[in-house]
């Protein structure tokens, strides 16, 4: 046996007997070896060859076979059958064997180190297992934590090899106004500190309900009595000819905000694709780092999802100031170049120079793990109320969830979903998700700007409006029935939080409706 990497090679897997096990020797320790054909594919398995009763090194020679959807093997002294994907023994929970990792590369056989991780044995604890190391998962463990600190073995799966961090905050780290370190949220010691298993850089490629396992790509596989699914999302790519030339990049991670400051270092013109916060974000990062900018946006406005026109005029206004270029109502046909991106040329012939594009076109939820497994989905995963699938004993939170015909993406509803299935995965299932109203704030240093609820208004909907030329404010706020339903604020945020607060509580405002605009501090003043 040779040792690559930190993993022990053993043996060819046709030196494997289909259906049966070896025994190896890894770091001192006897470990038993299984080769299982499992639907027409070879699966490999490890655990410890002593079987816990005896001492014994007899578990390799152990008969394979199923019981129910456990695959396991008989220990030839006593008969007592350990389920090779956890260590479980069947008849006596409190007698489990260590599981190894273990992986086949290139047709052989590797087993890694027992303290790296690998299949966890089976605990007294429940096992909850979280795919996706992002906010809207962790945000869900940390919930749990503060409800049923002691109730599960946690495990979770991460394909960025880091902590948790702020993923709103990139657009700071692009702009040169924070760093990758104030960003960071949950780091390694953190997972260590609450006994959590962090597999980072390690994505979850299947997940095998018939078997309550997930595997994960480098072979690991983890069994779980809940799976929670905090997938994300991924970026629309525009599928024209030269998307996927180098200095083409989306928007979304760290390593997307590394390459483009990578680009800022040695490169001048930059195009993004998408005049939506995003990518207005981007634009105004790559600025901060020098580029010259030009936004590209099919739409007659920017931000035409949460602003009205006054106010995206006013902040396309503000935004030219500070150096950035629009080219509205302007689709994308080409982007040209040959070893990397040189140019953009739009559907009327025009073409801007480009070292780098960034495309902000929106995003996906990512679903694919989940309607794979056999989950149920449409656009996203589907939940219920309490964020539980199709399958009960699997949960979604966070971009790649559907509830009721709607995704979401801000961190609000997201925090209030990780709260609901937080209180299910604790048994104390008392809350229920609602969707509401939702927020937006653009994360531009010198901008304030506020968009919240109906902006667009219906039939019996009516605005009242505050423009103050002078100062640059602009405000709106859309009534119906006398409640606000909607707000658009520019240059003054400062009620922000407050008409927020009117819209999701539905407040009768006709007694305020004369002073509304002039904010909080005034409608409160004049009621004393």
């Amino acid at each position: 046996m040779s040792s690559l990497e930190g993993w022990t090679t053993v043996c060819a897997v046709d030196a494997i007997v289909p259906n049966t096990g070896v025994c190896a020797l890894v770091e001192g320790e006897e470990v038993a070896v299984f080769r299982v054909v499992d639907r027409g594919e070879d699966r490999v398995f490890a655990i410890d060859a002593l079987d816990p009763d005896s001492g014994a090194s007899v578990l390799s020679r152990g008969l394979v076979g199923s019981l129910g959807e456990r695959i396991v093997v008989a220990s030839p002294l006593y008969k007592q059958h350990f389920d090779l994907a956890s260590g479980e023994c069947l008849e006596a929970p409190d007698k489990p064997v260590r599981c190894w990792p273990v992986r086949l590369v290139n047709g052989r056989v590797l087993v890694g180190s027992a303290c790296a991780g690998g299949t966890v044995a089976a605990p007294a604890r429940p096992s909850l297992v979280v795919v996706g190391n992002g906010m809207a998962g962790m945000r869900t463990v940390e919930e749990l934590l503060k409800l049923a600190p002691e109730m599960y073995d946690i495990t979770v799966f991460g394909a960025e090899p880091h902590g948790n961090y702020n993923r709103i905050m990139l657009s700071p780290v692009l702009a040169g106004e924070t760093s990758v370190d104030e960003i960071m949220l949950n780091t390694p010691e953190w997972y260590e500190r609450h006994g959590i298993r962090l597999f980072a850089g390690d994505p979850v490629v299947e997940i095998d309900r018939r078997r309550r396992v997930v595997r994960a790509q480098s072979g690991v596989e983890v069994r779980y009595d809940r799976l929670l699914l905090a997938t994300g999302s991924t970026p629309v790519v525009l599928p024209i000819p030269g998307h996927a030339l180098p200095g083409v990049l989306s928007f979304r991670d760290l390593r997307d905000v590394e390459a483009m400051l990578e680009a800022a270092r040695s490169h001048r013109h930059a195009v993004v694709i998408g005049g939506g916060l995003l990518g207005i974000e981007a634009a105004n990062g790559l600025r901060r780092q020098g580029m010259d900018v030009t936004v590209v946006h099919i739409g007659d406005r920017l931000m035409d999802r949460q602003l009205d026109r006054p106010a995206a005029e006013l902040l396309r206004n503000a935004l030219e100031l500070k150096g950035l270029r629009f080219l509205l109502g302007a689709n994308t046909a080409e982007i040209l170049g040959s070893q990397r991106v040189s140019a953009v040329r739009l559907d009327d012939g025009a073409e801007l120079p480009a070292d780098l594009v960034v495309m902000t076109a929106g995003v996906r939820p990512r679903i694919a793990l989940a309607r794979d497994a056999g989950v149920h989905c449409e656009r996203g995963v589907i939940v219920d109320d309490t964020m539980q699938t199709y399958d009960p004993r699997i949960y979604a939170v966070g971009e790649c969830a559907e509830h009721r015909r709607s995704t979401v993406g801000l961190v609000a509803p997201i925090w209030e979903q990780a709260r609901v299935c937080a209180a299910h995965l604790a048994c104390a299932g008392h809350r229920r998700y609602v969707k509401r109203a939702i927020a937006t704030r653009l994360k531009v240093t010198g901008v304030e700007l506020f968009s919240a609820g109906d902006i667009i208004g219906v039939d019996g909907s009516e605005d009242l409006v505050m423009r103050d030329p002078r100062r640059g404010v602009y405000k709106r706020l859309v009534l119906k029935d006398d409640r606000v339903v909607g707000a658009v604020l520019y240059g003054d945020a400062s009620d922000s939080a407050w008409f927020f607060e009117l819209i999701e509580n539905r407040v009768d405002v006709s007694a305020l409706r004369e002073r509304l605009l002039f904010g909080r501090a005034f409608c409160e003043a004049i009621a004393a």
